[in-house]
């Protein structure tokens, strides 16, 4: 007869073989030198070590899957486990935010098994797309962290600081996670100052990213400097400069709005 998953995906004279995102302690299973994911046919022995699992997309409910392990035994060679950042330069973008999706909506199930309200232990409810308390009928659904980031300009010049946690050398655009209450734009002035005492102006919104670090959405602007002289926090930011388009310092490239940011001040040169 054949299992539901080969029913549902032999056709077209082939099979479509749809993937499995699997996570262990933050990280990702990979195959293949850490090139591709498991699929659901040829890779279906790894489900004995799965602690949850469910659908990456709530509408298709036989398409690539989500799974959570506690711990993997020893593995065949072909298997490898990788920080989930470090497939950013081997994945193309759409695969890359795909497995942050597939991690956002895993842990998010691991982190709401119980309801906060009374501690009865949660259902996934496939209508709603959420948590449910089947006692109370409290919904849970996958928790967004709204964050800015932000272009800063000053006289053909860009306002870049190096984050606490960066490698030595790293620089990027000021960011930061908004705040109960606060709009959009209220928190790229209040990041910015915050950070480096700079007051800005002309705050224009330039584009989003989900940022899968862990769950976050990346909402970037550009702004102009109205007023301030740099002095950095010291907390988050140690150190911070205007750096104009030929002398941009070590950055993150790649997929990151961060990057998309820098790119289009340094193509535009304003």
């Amino acid at each position: 007869m054949g299992s539901v998953w080969e029913k549902r995906h032999k056709c077209y004279g082939g099979w479509i073989l749809n993937k499995y995102y699997i996570f262990c302690n933050g990280k990702i299973l990979l195959k293949n030198g850490g090139r591709e994911l498991p699929d659901i046919i040829s890779d279906s022995e790894l489900e004995s070590f799965f602690k949850a699992s469910g659908s990456v997309d709530k509408d298709d409910t036989y398409g690539d899957r989500w799974a959570e392990a506690d711990t993997l035994p020893e593995l065949p060679d072909k298997y490898v486990i990788m920080e989930r950042r470090a497939i950013w330069p081997t994945f193309e973008e759409r695969e890359f935010f795909r497995a942050g999706k597939a991690f956002h909506l895993m842990d998010w199930q691991r982190t709401n098994r119980y309801c906060g309200v009374c501690g009865t232990g949660t259902e996934f409810d496939t209508a709603e797309g959420a948590m449910r308390c089947p006692a109370c009928g409290e919904l849970y659904y996958p928790v967004i962290s709204p964050a800015i980031i932000v272009a800063v300009k000053r006289e053909g010049k860009l306002l870049m600081g190096h984050g606490v946690n960066f490698p030595p050398g790293r620089f990027s655009v000021m960011a930061g996670f908004v705040e109960p209450g606060e709009s959009l734009e209220e928190c790229v002035k209040r990041e910015v100052y915050e950070e480096t005492r700079i007051k800005v102006k002309n705050i224009r919104y330039f584009g989003s990213q989900p940022w899968p670090f862990p769950r976050s959405l990346m909402l970037g602007f550009t702004a102009e400097w109205e007023s301030g002289e740099i002095e950095v926090d010291g907390k988050e930011v140690t150190e911070a400069g205007w750096f104009a388009p030929d002398d941009i310092p070590d950055v993150f490239r790649g997929l990151s709005i961060s990057w998309k940011l820098i790119e289009d001040f340094i193509n535009n040169r304003s």
